[in-house]
């Protein structure tokens, strides 16, 4: 596992040229910025060729780029619709099965919304949910994947930084995919706000330590600016909209400071490749 950050997009940017599929294209695209990491995006759905995969992984894999796939957006952990529920454990099969075609292992996912029951009784359905799925990815041969809860930034979804680290406390490969700008947006921009990022920024990595040294160390990361509204997140934007925030210095500060090494997924805008070059370099620079 790398011992410094691995910075990569989600997706490509605007900027690619390519209007097909081409594994060697989109590697040398992602290289071409500099970047270690590129997660693949089946928010609509996992609809990639196991093949097609294998290709890709193969290109990523001779530049040391790591891959890792977002789950679809209806994922719903904690729904109370008992199909519905249910059937989310088997969008995460079939995200770790193209994962592991990628030659990667982390599976990003979104855990759903509370609906009309409380923070606690959502938490329950998810962390049975949760259970489930640990389970059936080990009886599928998945045992090596690693699923990653994302922090969420709208203030009625399942997500704040404690309710994620309660469920990576179900299984010890669970670890937290922290979505600095969803965490952000959902504070209404006071969590990571200029005046106080640092602080903020150091009180987050130390509760990480809950989880042990090793996932402590590599946690994933999603980053962008979000701007917000009273419900929390409205929309991604890019680095050079700095209306709204977090900023991402003090962070970058930080876990060269304390040796961390986390894969950091940046979700700009269109501009995503970009700014994600732009948090390489930045650390770098320290």
């Amino acid at each position: 596992m790398s011992e410094t950050p691995r910075f990569g997009s989600a997706g490509l940017s605007d900027s690619y040229p390519g209007k097909t599929f081409d594994p060697e294209g989109i590697a040398s695209y992602t290289a071409g910025f500099g970047l270690t990491a590129f997660e693949y995006q089946c928010g609509r759905g996992v609809r990639l060729a196991l093949d097609k995969a294998a290709a890709l992984g193969k290109a990523c894999g001779a530049r040391d780029i790591a891959l890792s796939v977002h789950a679809p957006y209806y994922i719903s952990m904690s729904s109370l619709e008992e199909e519905k529920r249910l059937h989310s454990i088997d969008y995460l099969l079939q995200s770790c099965a193209l994962v592991k075609a990628l030659g990667g292992r982390r599976v990003i996912f979104h855990t759903g919304s509370c609906g009309k029951q409380s923070r606690e009784e959502a938490l329950e359905k998810a962390l049975d949910t949760m259970r489930r799925a640990v389970k059936a990815c080990d009886e599928a041969g998945f045992e090596d994947c690693i699923l990653c809860p994302e922090t969420m930034g709208k203030v009625n979804q399942l997500g704040t930084l404690d309710e994620v680290l309660a469920l990576c406390q179900v299984d010890e490969r669970i670890t937290p995919c922290i979505d600095f700008g969803h965490l952000y947006a959902r504070s209404q921009g006071i969590q990571f706000a200029e005046t106080t990022a640092q602080e903020d920024y150091a009180a987050l990595l130390d509760k990480l330590q809950i989880l042990g040294p090793e996932r402590a160390a590599h946690f994933h990361a999603h980053f962008s600016r979000i701007a917000y509204t009273k419900g929390g997140e409205k929309c991604h934007l890019t680095f050079a909209d700095t209306e709204f925030g977090p900023p991402h210095a003090p962070l970058l500060t930080l876990l060269k400071a304390r040796g961390m090494a986390p894969t950091i997924i940046c979700e700009s805008a269109g501009t995503q490749a970009e700014d994600a070059q732009t948090l390489s370099r930045v650390y770098a620079a320290l």
